[in-house]
């Protein structure tokens, strides 16, 4: 029989009744009122061992939020309340992740199907389950991870808006990431023999990304402006977590950069092509596969064909365990390796770290200016490096 407890804790009455399976529940009524929470328990307990579905348990919980608060309940179909998800995120959070947010809940809605233009209480852990698991045979356990992480982001604002009584999500596990190689960082003979193959544009997006342990969409973003030769610093704000970064610039970048063409200074970029390629709109992928065939051309990995193994074009291929951000693993890993503190090593990428923020108020400029030198010299004269292809 359903019946009412008190939380000391809580101003509202505590709904406790028994399920399908003999199990008792507790549900907040989030009312103080004692007659509308002992109704409300009897409903929960009533939809419950009558397994009703979600429409007729909403229906019945609208009309008793109507009648505690004189206002209709909240109601949103699953793909009205993403638009209003990602219009919110829009405001605080960088184009490059806002854009991975909408991929991925349209590819949510469209497996959702019908039931996307359902009230978003309709949806339920079946769906999400399915969800998932769909996306194992697609992309890498990793990436599959994110779009998780995603709709459950989703799930947990409906249910802080009070759209839905149980978030559907909340208790689907991540996929499995076993299958998922390990990314490693270059040795200094794979970093020369890719410099050795690189033309003008490559070197410098390697060398930039190695000094300063910035990911690929960052570096191809570089603008001249970024730039202080004055003060020997790069300063940018981080396209994936918009987090403002100054970064000393290792002696040897400072030459690299001071080889590059005047023209285009001021406002313009660093690397015009991929600028290019990065501000027409497309993700940086491109400009990783053309990475990968430079990798492969120094025999650092199998030539890129771009075409999955039987299973469709949206199927994973096989990681390598060289990319582009192989790069930052290798930024960090050489300058552990020469004793620089954690802290200062992840200051000086941009990672963002619990374990900085709780132990480090400031890593002063010395510090960042030491880590950067520690990095090897592999800038060789412009002459050097021609004879080297």
């Amino acid at each position: 029989m359903a019946s009412l407890w008190k939380d000391p804790r809580s101003k509202f009455w505590i709904a406790c009744f028994t399920g399908r399976d003999g199990r008792r529940l507790k549900r907040s009524t989030k009312t103080t009122d004692r007659r509308t929470a002992l109704r409300l328990a009897a409903e929960y307990e009533d939809a419950a061992r009558k397994k009703r579905t979600m429409r007729q348990v909403r229906s019945v919980l609208a009309d008793l939020h109507e009648t505690v608060t004189g206002d209709p309940m909240a109601s949103l179909t699953a793909r009205q309340h993403v638009e209003n998800w990602l219009s919110d995120k829009r405001q605080a959070t960088a184009a490059a992740t806002i854009n991975f947010y909408s991929q991925s809940l349209a590819q949510f809605l469209t497996h959702l199907g019908p039931v996307a233009d359902s009230d978003i209480a309709e949806v339920t852990k079946a769906h999400v389950l399915a969800y998932r698991n769909s996306m194992a045979g697609k992309v890498a356990p990793k990436t599959a991870a994110h779009h998780l992480q995603t709709v459950k982001s989703l799930f947990k604002a409906a249910r802080r808006e009070g759209l839905i009584a149980d978030d559907p999500a909340e208790f689907v596990e991540k996929p499995r990431m076993a299958s998922e190689r390990a990314r490693r960082p270059f040795t200094v003979d794979e970093l020369r023999a890719v410099l050795a193959l690189a033309d003008d544009e490559w070197r410098s997006m390697i060398l930039f990304a190695l000094y300063t342990g910035q990911r690929l969409g960052d570096v191809g973003r570089l603008r001249w402006s970024n730039v202080d030769m004055v003060n020997g610093e790069l300063r940018l704000t981080t396209g994936k977590t918009g987090r403002r970064v100054i970064i000393p610039l290792a002696e040897p970048l400072q030459r690299h950069v001071a080889t590059l063409p005047v023209s285009g200074k001021g406002d313009g970029p660093l690397h015009p092509r991929a600028f290019a390629v990065l501000s027409s709109g497309k993700a940086s992928g491109a400009l990783s596969n053309q990475f990968s065939s430079l990798l492969a051309e120094a025999g650092l990995r199998e030539p890129v064909s771009h075409r999955s193994k039987d299973i469709g074009r949206g199927a994973v291929r096989e990681a390598s365990t060289l990319s582009f951000h192989s790069l930052r693993h290798t930024a960090v890993t050489m300058m552990k390796e020469a004793g620089i503190p954690a802290a200062v090593v992840m200051e000086l990428v941009g990672h963002e770290s619990a374990e900085v923020s709780q132990n480090y108020t400031h890593i002063g400029k010395d510090a960042l200016a030491k880590a950067a030198a520690s990095l090897p010299d592999l800038v060789a004269a412009k002459g050097k490096m021609e004879g080297l292809r």
